[in-house]
């Protein structure tokens, strides 16, 4: 048997020029042929890859159309996330086992539909709270967060001119309560003649000229008041307002309430919580009427009162953007602005829950591809937007009917006639339709 002679050993200097500063890992790999066989195949098969899936996906991202939501439910001091296929708040926390109880309060309402991902429902629970009314004390529980809305959530009723104040217990052994105190201060009733029509207003005022200040009844020189200015108020005291040799009649209007929004970063973008129910007031429009021949030719309004407050209303609403990134890739695709993606989501999962092969009418699952189920210049809506025909949508490219992209791009441009993405949000919110 020959013996092959031992190789000399130099593989130290091999590594050392291998460990080289500055020379290219292909140049390395390269001097081992038995080591870049195997690498430059796998690149290669990664390059197929990827060239693959642009050519049988046209270029464009893939959308993962699903009948199930991920919802986040933050409840007794703890976030869960779940997968759903419930349609309402309610039916959440129904699956999801959790029960609310006697003054707890959940945002956004039981009745809202869960359409998007990442669906965000706060559970707040009830804490003790005392309403004192004058020498009545009531014992409740309550999440409401202004006073009107937890004397109202306890069944107690106050009117819009009623004082209510939040105030923290101090003493519980001398003030009989536990935890927050709700202190109504109600206002007086008092019935007030003004120039022959009579209306209830109630009022904190202590006298019959301080009710007149309030709500801004100004004499004039042929007016008079009774009983004088300076008389006390009392429970239903009259109170009269008297013109003399004038022609006047008088109409009640309505008053608008306030509108008062908050945003909230607890809730999904998008949604809504009424935090505070509110009303509108009224309002006495006395007219001075000029006449000719027993004929009425014009009027001057002479007063205006506030017979009834408006209470403000108070809603939150929700500004938290979570978007997953298979809906993310797929607007950048279109060429949306990052800015616009809450209300391209928020349209689009109200519209088709984010299924491009969706006809009008269609409801479960989404369509794997496209099927003509009506002509696609019916009047049938199609696609992510529902747009209508769906055959509009060809404009913005040849693959309309699948390609969530190019629905995209159309409905970019269809967006303008509301001045973007932004009034086309505004509109829906307030239609339910664009």
């Amino acid at each position: 048997m020959k013996i092959r002679p031992t190789l000399p050993i130099k593989l130290p200097r091999f590594h050392k020029r291998a460990g080289a500063a500055g020379e290219h890992p292909l140049r390395r790999v390269s001097r081992h042929p038995a080591f870049a066989i195997p690498v430059i195949t796998g690149l290669f098969i990664v390059l197929l890859t990827v060239i693959g899936i642009i050519v049988f996906s046209g270029g464009a991202p893939k959308l993962r159309p699903t009948d199930t939501h991920i919802v986040i439910i933050n409840h007794d001091k703890k976030e869960q996330t779940l997968p759903t296929r419930a349609h309402t708040v309610g039916d959440v926390l129904k699956k999801a086992n959790i029960a609310l109880h006697q003054g707890d309060v959940v945002e956004p309402d039981a009745g809202t539909e869960v359409v998007t991902d990442n669906f965000r429902i706060n559970v707040y629970r009830a804490v003790p709270v005392t309403i004192v009314d004058g020498n009545r004390k009531t014992f409740a529980f309550s999440a409401a967060t202004t006073p009107r809305s937890i004397v109202k959530q306890s069944g107690i009723d106050v009117y819009p001119e009623d004082e209510l104040n939040l105030l923290p217990t101090d003493n519980f052994l001398t003030e009989a309560s536990i935890g927050q105190r709700v202190v109504i201060q109600r206002a007086m009733a008092v019935n007030v003649n003004i120039y022959g029509t009579p209306v209830q207003m109630r009022t904190h005022a202590k006298t019959v000229g301080e009710l007149l200040k309030e709500r801004g009844l100004k004499l004039q020189s042929n007016d008079s008041v009774q009983p004088a200015a300076g008389t006390p108020l009392s429970t239903n005291l009259q109170v009269f307002v008297l013109r003399k040799g004038t022609q006047i009649t008088t109409e009640e209007l309505a008053v608008p309430m306030d509108v008062q929004t908050v945003e909230d970063a607890g809730l999904t973008f998008g949604t809504m919580a009424l935090r505070q129910q509110g009303s509108d007031g009224k309002k006495l429009v006395t007219y001075q009427l000029q006449l000719e021949n027993g004929k009425e030719i014009s009027r001057k309004v002479i007063q205006e009162v506030i017979t009834v407050q408006p209470v403000a209303q108070i809603t939150a609403r929700g500004k938290a953007v979570q978007i997953p990134s298979d809906k993310q890739a797929v607007m950048a695709a279109a060429g949306i602005a990052p800015g616009d993606y809450p209300y391209v989501d928020y349209i689009v999962s109200h519209e088709s829950g984010w299924c491009p092969t969706k006809w009008q009418g269609q409801s479960g699952y989404c369509p794997p591809y496209y099927t003509e189920l009506h002509s696609p210049s019916s009047s049938y809506g199609y696609g992510l937007v529902q747009a209508t025909p769906g055959i509009k949508m060809s404009s913005a490219g040849g693959d309309w009917q699948t390609n969530p992209a190019t629905q995209l791009r159309w409905a970019t441009s269809y967006a303008s006639r509301y001045g973007g993405w932004g009034g086309a949000y505004n509109h829906w919110v307030a239609y339910h339709n664009w």
